[in-house]
């Protein structure tokens, strides 16, 4: 994508986070590696594009990586369902198993299905 269809939210050696303004609707996509070292700058960087009451969506399928504390900031696992005001998008199987091991199933949003 160019410069005028994407805009970087943040950068370091292992993730980068960038806005992608699609024709359908922006979304947050993640690209590289969540652990430890940086799923704090994650949490920040979602909770800065938060919109109240609204839901943001964030690509997760050019992740090659993801540990349980990213995982933690992208499920909202303390939130019942009808409040968690992430939504997940292009989910790999991988992290379709982590989250089921969280016991949080992930089901796609009925956008997102074929």
């Amino acid at each position: 994508m160019n410069g005028d269809q994407e805009r970087l939210l943040y950068q370091d050696k292992q993730l980068k986070i960038v806005m992608r303004f699609a024709p359908q609707a922006p979304a947050v996509a993640l690209v590289g590696e969540v652990d430890a070292t940086n799923s704090a700058a994650l949490a920040r960087t979602l909770a800065g594009l938060r919109e109240s009451g609204c839901r943001l969506d964030v690509d997760t399928g050019e992740l090659t990586f993801v540990d349980l504390s990213g995982m933690r900031v992208l499920a909202l696992p303390a939130l019942p369902a009808a409040e968690r005001w992430i939504r997940l998008l292009n989910v790999t199987p991988f992290q379709q198993r982590m989250l089921r091991m969280m016991g949080w199933f992930y089901e796609p949003h009925p956008a997102d299905r074929p």
